[in-house]
């Protein structure tokens, strides 16, 4: 579970630089950015932060996104 604080403070990678938007929780195994779309995994309880990851899940439905999320390679 994602600690509130943290989630208060956590924002998308790629949309910081634009917009100071939180990303939000979404079944507590996802965090999503609601500027752009892209959707980052919790593994483990951690936030996978990377664009990359936001990028990969960006076009995928929310109520198609695995729960729980798939480890990171």
């Amino acid at each position: 579970m994602i600690d509130q604080k943290l989630l208060e403070i956590l924002r998308c990678p790629v949309c910081i630089q634009e917009k100071d938007v939180p990303v939000t929780l979404f079944k507590d195994t996802w965090l999503i950015c609601p500027s752009c779309g892209r959707k980052y995994p919790i593994v483990d309880d951690i936030p996978v932060m990377l664009a990359e990851q936001g990028d990969r899940w960006m076009q995928t439905p929310e109520a198609e996104l695995p729960v729980p999320p798939p480890r990171v390679k």
